[in-house]
Formats: C-alpha cells, sequence, structure tokens
C-alpha cells in the first residue's frame, strides 16, 4: 500500500459548455443528495425501473471485521425482470418500432432489430432455454462473438432467471473449459464459426474441446454463423435454428428476486487463477441504467456505439443492459477495427449516424498510429455529441487527439473508472457539470464514495499518491466470488477492513492521486509500479510521457531487476511511424517530463503490446519476457509466463519474446 510517486503535471482543462449544461439529464445538486443520503439517492434511482413487487428494505450490510465476510443486499423484497426492464416495457410504452440494435458483420451483412422485434426473439430464446431443461439458478456459458444473437441469448437468460457467463469468441478451449467447469453450467452456447480479420475461422471444434466429458453440461447449443461443415456430437448438440428460431414468440416473463444473481463475469490476469465475480439483478441494473444516463447524458433520440466485446463487463452495462434498459439504439460491430480497411469504424459512425462512441485508448492510440495527425478525408462525424474512454486510464496526449480528432475540438469525452468488480462507471464527468482534465476520470458519480488513502486508510491530502478506494457500499457491486467467498474477502476487502462508517474499504487494486480541484488521477496497478531507488513509479506516467513523443504510438513499461537501483525501468514501445525512433530521444522526453529517476533504462521497440480483451496493457507479463530473455543468456531455465488464455493478441508474445532474443538491448 506504500503510495506511488507522481510526478507528471497536466495543466489543460475544458469546462463544461453552456449548451450541454442547459440540456443535461443530471445537475450539480445530485452530487449534494448522493452525498447527504446515498441510500435515499439509489432508491430514487431504482424508480428508474419497473418493480414487480416494491422493496421493504433499501439496503443491507454486513462488512468485513473480525474475519467476516462482507455481504451487501440492495432493495431487499423487491422483485423484478431484467429483461422485461430492457425490452418489453418499451414495446409496452408504444415504442416497439424504435430500432433497439443496428448490427454490422465483419463480412459486410447488416441486421435493424426494433424493440418489438428483439421482444420476440428474447421470448423464442428464452422457450428454448425451457425446453433445454435450463431453470431459474443454472448457469449458461455463452460462447460467441458479437452478433444479435449474443444480445438476445444473454437476455433470454435474464428473462428465465438463468446466470449467464459470457466469454470471447476467440478464447481458447482451456479458458472456455475454466469457466464451464468452475461456473458447473448445463449449457453451452456457441457457433459453427466466426468472421475474425477477413476470414471465416471454424470455432465448434474448440467448443467440443471445452465440453469434452463435463458431466454437468447437459447440451451444446449451436448458431449457425459461417456455414461450416463442423463435428457433432447427436444427443448433445442442437441447432440454434432448430431449437431457437421455430419456438413460440410468446413468453411471461417471471420477476425474480432483486438478489437473484444475472451473470458471473471472469477477471483476466497473467497470473493467478480467473476470479468468477456475481453480479445480482436489481442492483446491478439499477447501477447500470442511473449511470448510463447520466453521465453519458442519455436522449431518446441518441443512436449510441459502445466498440466493446460482448463478453467484456464494459459490453454487459453498456452495450446490453444500460442503453436497453433505456430505451436507446445502438450499434454493435461484429469485427475488428481495420478489416477490410482502417477507416471501418468511421465508416460505421457515419453509416448509423452515431451520437455517442464510447471506446478504448488502447484503440484511440492505435488510430493516432494509423491517422497520424489527422484524420482521413471524406467522412461525416457531426453526428457525434459525445465521446468515451473506458479500460485503463488513457494519456492526456491521446484525449486531446480525440477530443480533436473525433470531436472536433468541442465534445466532451467522458472517461470512465470502473472495473469488472464494480459493475458500472465510479469515477466519470458529468457532461453539463465537470470541467474536463486529459487523463483524469475526473471525480466519483453522485452516489459513490471514492477516495485515494495512505497505509492508515486516511484520506490523502491533494498532491500525494495512495490506494484507491471505496468507502461504502453500492449497489452495482459485485457480492461475492463464484463459490469462493473467502477468496472475495482476502481479495477486496481485507486491506482496510474495519475502516470508516461502513466497516471496511473496498481496494480497487490501483494507486491513484488527487489534485485541488478532488479530481482523481490512475497511476496504475498497485503491483504495477516500478521501484527505482526507493521511488515508487507510477507506470502509466512513464508511457503517458513516452506517448507524447511523435515517434511513439504505444508504450508499456515494466519494473525489472537492477543490481544498482533495485529495480529498472524497461520500456516497450510501438512506433508511430512517423519517424524513426531514437531511444535517447524516448529517455530525454521522460525525464523532461517526470525527471530523470523515470527514465527507462531500457527501451524495446516492438510490434504489438500484449493486451486483455478490456484494452489493458499487461505489464507483468512485459517484465516476466524481458527476466525470460535475461534467463536464456544466462543459460538458465525461465520460470513459465502464467496464464495468457484471457490476452486479446497472444500472438504479441512470441513477437516480443523474438525482438528481445535478436536486441542488443542498449540503454541509449
Amino acid at each position: 500500500m506504500t503510495a506511488v510517486e507522481a510526478r507528471l503535471q497536466e495543466t489543460r482543462s475544458y469546462p463544461a459548455s453552456a449548451g450541454h449544461a442547459a440540456r443535461a439529464n443530471v445537475s450539480a445538486e445530485a452530487y449534494g443528495r448522493g452525498s447527504a443520503d446515498p441510500v435515499s439517492f439509489w432508491e430514487d434511482a431504482a424508480r428508474r425501473l419497473d418493480w414487480a413487487e416494491p422493496w421493504h428494505t433499501a439496503h443491507e450490510w454486513d462488512p468485513p471485521v473480525d474475519g467476516a465476510v462482507p455481504a451487501a443486499r440492495w432493495f431487499v423484497g423487491g422483485r423484478l425482470n431484467v429483461a422485461y426492464n430492457c425490452v418489453d416495457r418499451h414495446v409496452a410504452a408504444g415504442r416497439g418500432d424504435k430500432v433497439a440494435l443496428h448490427f454490422e458483420g465483419e463480412p459486410g451483412d447488416r441486421v435493424t432489430v426494433t424493440y418489438a422485434d428483439l421482444q420476440r426473439r428474447v421470448a423464442r430464446a428464452a422457450n428454448a432455454l425451457i425446453e433445454l431443461g435450463i431453470e431459474p439458478g443454472d448457469r449458461v456459458v455463452i460462447y460467441l462473438p458479437v452478433l444479435v444473437e449474443t444480445v438476445v441469448i444473454t437476455l433470454a437468460c435474464a428473462r428465465i432467471g438463468a446466470v449467464h457467463s459470457l466469454v470471447f469468441g476467440g478464447f481458447s478451449a482451456e479458458a472456455v473449459r475454466f469457466r464451464l467447469t468452475d461456473t458447473g453450467a448445463k449449457l453451452l452456447v456457441t457457433s459453427d464459426g466466426q468472421f475474425r480479420r477477413g476470414t471465416a475461422t471454424e470455432v465448434k471444434t474448440t467448443a467440443d474441446v471445452a465440453a469434452a466429458d463435463l458431466p454437468h453440461l447437459e447440451h451444446v447449443l449451436v448458431l449457425r454463423r459461417t456455414g461450416q461443415d463442423v463435428p457433432w456430437t447427436e444427443g448433445r448438440d442442437v441447432w440454434w435454428h432448430e431449437a431457437v428460431d421455430r419456438a413460440s414468440s410468446q413468453h411471461v416473463a417471471e420477476a425474480f428476486d432483486a438478489e437473484h444473481p444475472l451473470f458471473i463475469i471472469y477477471t483476466s490476469g497473467t497470473t493467478g487463477r480467473p476470479k468468477g465475480l456475481v453480479h445480482t439483478s436489481g442492483g446491478y441494473l439499477t447501477h447500470a441504467s442511473w449511470a448510463h444516463w447520466a453521465h453519458f447524458d442519455a436522449k431518446p433520440d441518441d443512436v449510441h456505439w459502445c466498440t466493446a466485446d460482448l463478453a467484456w463487463v464494459t459490453a454487459h452495462t453498456y452495450e446490453i443492459y444500460g442503453p436497453l434498459s433505456n430505451g436507446l439504439t445502438q450499434v454493435i460491430y461484429e469485427g475488428t477495427p481495420d478489416t477490410p480497411n482502417r477507416e471501418r469504424h468511421l465508416e460505421i459512425i457515419e453509416r448509423y449516424g452515431v451520437t455517442v462512441y464510447y471506446t478504448a485508448p488502447t484503440l484511440i492510440r492505435t488510430f493516432m498510429t494509423w491517422f497520424g495527425a489527422d484524420l482521413p478525408a471524406g467522412h461525416d462525424l457531426t453526428t457525434l455529441r459525445l465521446l468515451g474512454t473506458v479500460g485503463e486510464a488513457i494519456n492526456p496526449e491521446a484525449w486531446v487527439w480525440f477530443r480533436r480528432n473525433f470531436g472536433r475540438d468541442e465534445l466532451p469525452v467522458i472517461d470512465t473508472w470502473w472495473q469488472s468488480e464494480t459493475g458500472a462507471a465510479m469515477i466519470a464527468p458529468l457532461p453539463g457539470v465537470t470541467t474536463l482534465k486529459p487523463g483524469s476520470a475526473s471525480v466519483p458519480l453522485p452516489g459513490i464514495d471514492a477516495a485515494v488513502v495512505d497505509e492508515n486508510g486516511d484520506e490523502v491530502v491533494p498532491g500525494r499518491s495512495g490506494t484507491l478506494v471505496v468507502r461504502r457500499p453500492w449497489p452495482g457491486m459485485a457480492r461475492t466470488v463464484w463459490g469462493d467467498p473467502q477468496r472475495y474477502r482476502d481479495a477486496y476487502w481485507s486491506a482496510y477492513a474495519g475502516k470508516g462508517d461502513t466497516g471496511g474499504y473496498y481496494v480497487a487494486g490501483d494507486g491513484a492521486t488527487r489534485d485541488h480541484d478532488g479530481f482523481i488521477w490512475i497511476l496504475g496497478r498497485l503491483d504495477d509500479v516500478v521501484n527505482v531507488s526507493g521511488h515508487r513509479l507510477s507506470t502509466i506516467e512513464i508511457e503517458s510521457a513516452l506517448v507524447a513523443h511523435d515517434t511513439v504510438g504505444e508504450a508499456g513499461t515494466a519494473g525489472v531487476a537492477d543490481a544498482v537501483t533495485g529495480q529498472a525501468v524497461v520500456a516497450f514501445v510501438t512506433p508511430s511511424g512517423r519517424a524513426d525512433v531514437s531511444t535517447a530521444a524516448l529517455r530525454g522526453q521522460v525525464a523532461h517530463a517526470i525527471g530523470p529517476v523515470a527514465k527507462p533504462k531500457h527501451i524495446v521497440v516492438v510490434p504489438d503490446l500484449p493486451k486483455t480483451r478490456s484494452g489493458k496493457i499487461m505489464r507483468r507479463l512485459l517484465a516476466q519476457l524481458w527476466e525470460a530473455e535475461q534467463d536464456r543468456r544466462a543459460g538458465r531455465a525461465a520460470a513459465p509466463l502464467g496464464d495468457t488464455t484471457s490476452l486479446q493478441n497472444p500472438w504479441a508474445v512470441e513477437d516480443i519474446a523474438a525482438v528481445l532474443e535478436k536486441a542488443e538491448l542498449r540503454t541509449s
């Protein structure tokens, strides 16, 4: 919990425009209400939903004191159906003809789905699930790309009270099998294949390897997407078009308890066993729906595009449950941003008139390397009214580039901080209220008590760094780790158990600092810092300084063993393509922006950086690759790299290893 040194200074700021302030859904008074009586505040947010039965107790909390496992309950006694809130109620209100989804497939196929059509599709899928023996509480693993059917089967699970767990369609059989086994899933939903980077890739064989010899798995429901011939297990495998498309389009949604599990989402990482985080129905939907409506200032005529894969928690909240509960039109896109060309996202924004574009800093930095200072001409992006970023802290230069190029140098950039564990955004600006600062997600949302504290749990003074915590429970919080409540306590609550008025703080795992305006700046994971001669340096700050140089598109830094300084900074950079990378110039850039102590001792130019599906750079994996190369040169056996199944680009590991093997590893 030792503080990280915060050295990089950012002075640019962008006040909220008068136009946004005049039309905003949420004004500054919400902060006062959320602070004075947070439980009452969240009750008001919950009333935006349709409840079959009202709650009798808004909130109960068992704190993590005396070794107890914490337990939060919200809207106790209340009953609702999540899918009804996302689909049926809009049809009942006369908005059935409104477009719910514009789907664009990677090959160019397109489907438009209205809310009335979505209601029929979800009802058919719900009836098919029941026919396959799925009951409330049963687990369903969904191993599909971004398709209309992925949204449909997810909502169908919610409709009948089954617990869904979405898995990225590019994951290995090992990763899928772990999730099937850990959840004890009764059903796996997959496809014959998927389109990825212009190629139809067969997927069913991978699903079969994952599903082999699991006694609890009763069926595999297979969607025909690519039309490829696939292996088939009679009695277990079922075609979607035979089970779902032929089912009745009439289904009455049953209400479930507010604390009924809705989904299990697995954290990713290069070490350790993934944690299955359990989110429940009433509290999660309340937080997801209100946060989307508030910080994206959701309007009835919005066309919302969250670019995340549906298996990522961002898509759960801002591509399924948040926008649909608020009755919006959305775009979902199956493929990669550069298929068949690098302007695909610009084309999609223009084609559908996207108004809110929510993406990851990784993609923004990729656009910077592809397009340079300006976007290609010929694309009309004037429908955009809000921009958003999510994943990890965005570098200030990337933030400014995004605002200038996608936002006409006038649109708000809604930089959001949250996690799989939190359910929805925790720190984010309000478009009509907040002055924006590049690189900071700003301040906690109304009703959220996030703070930066020292090792004693006391809030740090402005300018100092510490540990980011949440000091009281909130509705969208994960309730437990599936099958391992003790791990839930140990991972998130043990460090500050007994602290504060609520008897414990949630530890996010990030270091942060707070400036004199109360803005929070994320400094990176607490275990990703570099300790150089006793100076604990932020990896994100060093990376931001590197990305500010015009020859660098992206950067990942890590601490590696050094005989003199204890640790040294090694930087892995991808070139922007504008000029040759000079390691001396980059070291000078970091020294100027942060200080000499932060200068990377080693700089390695690589074609790509290993990232999770959320776009987070796996810095520990970079350090492991570096150490493995040192072991190889010394004739020692290298330690295993750990789990890499959650990477979106596993080939980057081999590419970096090959570069390191050939590198002279000069320091300047």
